[in-house]
Formats: structure tokens, C-alpha cells, sequence
């Protein structure tokens, strides 16, 4: 009789093992490989680079000017495959800030492998996160690019001075934010179709990124300091963040390997 029972158990055991074998290889093959993308971000102001408190710029409208801070928020980052279908990054919110170079270089992580033929950010924060209280990270409120918990997240944050400035000290701010009356968040979308962008296992690609400042006062909507030299949370501000929609453009796109 004991042989019996423990012959019975031992095939119980041995089938139990197998299944849950064959359940593990099945959840393992079941999960897609995954590689990492890193985001570079140069910052100009048309054809020369960007430099605080040092280089002095002139605007579409022939106004001289420096520029003391600039940042701004990536958000809600998507990458794009050839059929339409989508990866997004879940909780993704980069702060970059030109006085912080370390903030320039962010890597995104398991990006599904593939070929992706389009990548979109959005420029701000989106409205959730807009009154989602008090929270860490990019977002934490001392970062000083928030208002309150009413009107939340400043988007894009420009200081600096212009001697057509007619604000004391010739200071010219800019600062837009806002998600209602008006709506100043805007998407960035980039077509990658000519030139993809191909996540493989295990390695990192990157895509790098030109910022160009100017673009906050010229297209399609002209900013002269003598009339505008600084906004917050009037109603023009619009006419900046339809600037800022595309005041960023791609430089190049590597390929990691594995």
C-alpha cells in the first residue's frame, strides 16, 4: 500500500513540475524584449548656440537681447510603429533646464523592440497632472515651474533682458503654462519615416534633439519686446505656445547595438 501511495505521489509531483515548466515557458516567451532610448537636447537661438548671460541674440523683429533662464517640460513621450499602433511611456515628465546641463540627456526604458517610423512628446503637462497636488520629481513645485495648485505648471519658462524692453530693468519673461482659456499645451511630432528609428534588445538608440529659443517669438506668430515684453497667463500667450510647437526639429537619430 505505501508503495503504491508514493508511487501515485510521485507522479502527482513529477506533473505538477512539469506544468508549472510549461507555464513558465509560456509567461517567458510571452514577454517582448525591451531596449532603451536616450534624448539629447541642444539648445540655440537660430544658428548660435545657446549661452546664459553671455552671447547676445537678436529676434525676427531686428530687437537685440540675452537670455538668463530657459526650460521647459517634455511630457507623455510616444514612439510611433509603421502600422499606426503606439508605445507609450507611462508617467514620463522630463524638465529640461539650459542651466543644467545633466537635465539635457534623459534615457527612456523598455521601449519594446521594433522599427518605429514617428516619436511625439508633449510640450507641458497635461491637465491631470495639472491638479494632481503636491508631487516629486520634475514635477515637485520647487523646481519653480509652478504657479498653484489652480492654475498649475508653468511650460515654458523664458528670462532674460532686451534694451527695447519696456518693462523696469529691461527685462523681457515669458512665462506659458496653462491647460483651459487658454490651452497652451501643444505636441511636438516628428515623422521618422525617412529616417527610423530601430529599438533593439538590450541596447540603447538615441535621438538628438535641437531646441532653438528664437522660434518662442517669430513663427507663425511675431513677439516684439517693445510691445510684449513679458506674459504669464494672458490670453496672447497662445500666440508663444503656437511658437513653441515648432521650435524643436531633429538632428540625428543612431541606432544602439546590442
Amino acid at each position: 500500500m505505501k508503495t503504491c501511495f508514493f508511487s501515485r505521489f510521485s507522479r502527482g509531483l513529477v506533473l505538477s513540475i512539469s506544468i508549472l515548466c510549461l507555464i513558465s515557458c509560456n509567461h517567458t516567451d510571452d514577454v517582448t524584449p525591451t531596449g532603451q532610448v536616450q534624448f539629447q537636447f541642444t539648445h540655440v537661438v537660430g544658428s548660435l548656440p545657446l549661452a546664459l548671460n553671455a552671447t547676445q541674440y537678436t529676434n525676427a523683429a531686428g530687437e537685440s537681447f540675452y537670455v538668463k533662464t530657459f526650460k521647459y517640460y517634455v511630457s507623455n513621450i510616444k514612439f510611433i510603429r509603421a502600422d499606426g499602433s503606439e508605445y507609450a511611456q507611462p508617467e514620463s515628465y522630463y524638465l529640461v533646464n539650459e542651466g543644467d546641463s545633466a537635465s539635457k540627456t534623459f534615457t527612456i526604458p523598455n521601449v519594446p523592440i521594433g522599427t518605429y517610423t514617428g516619436v511625439n512628446f508633449m510640450i507641458g503637462v497635461d491637465s491631470t497632472r495639472n491638479v494632481s497636488g503636491a508631487q516629486t520629481g520634475a514635477l515637485d513645485a520647487l523646481n519653480d515651474m509652478f504657479w498653484s495648485w489652480k492654475t498649475g505648471y508653468i511650460f515654458v519658462k523664458m528670462e532674460g533682458t532686451s534694451p527695447s524692453s519696456t518693462a523696469s530693468g529691461n527685462r523681457i519673461e515669458y512665462h506659458i503654462g496653462g491647460f483651459q482659456n487658454p490651452n497652451n499645451i501643444r505636441t511636438a511630432a516628428f515623422s521618422l519615416v525617412s529616417n527610423k528609428l530601430y529599438i533593439k534588445s538590450d541596447s540603447t538608440s538615441s535621438i538628438h534633439f535641437q531646441t532653438d529659443v528664437g522660434q518662442l517669438f517669430q513663427t507663425p506668430n511675431l513677439i516684439k519686446f517693445a510691445e510684449t515684453p513679458a506674459l504669464m497667463t494672458e490670453p496672447k500667450t497662445a500666440d508663444i505656445a503656437d511658437n513653441y510647437s515648432d521650435m524643436f526639429s531633429i538632428v540625428s537619430i543612431q541606432t544602439g547595438t546590442p
